[in-house]
């Protein structure tokens, strides 16, 4: 059987997707604003 083809890294993860990454981009900051509109208990996945 080949492995699953999710291999998660909490630190890889967070240099893609966390708060700080978002907030270097024009676009990351409308998506946390976006979410922040909607309501998100988290704002970022990590």
């Amino acid at each position: 059987m080949p492995k699953r083809t999710f291999q998660p890294h909490k630190k890889r993860a967070k240099k893609k997707h966390g708060f700080r990454k978002r907030m270097k981009s024009h676009g990351g900051i409308r998506v946390l604003n976006a979410r922040r509109k909607k309501g998100r208990k988290k704002l970022t996945r990590v």
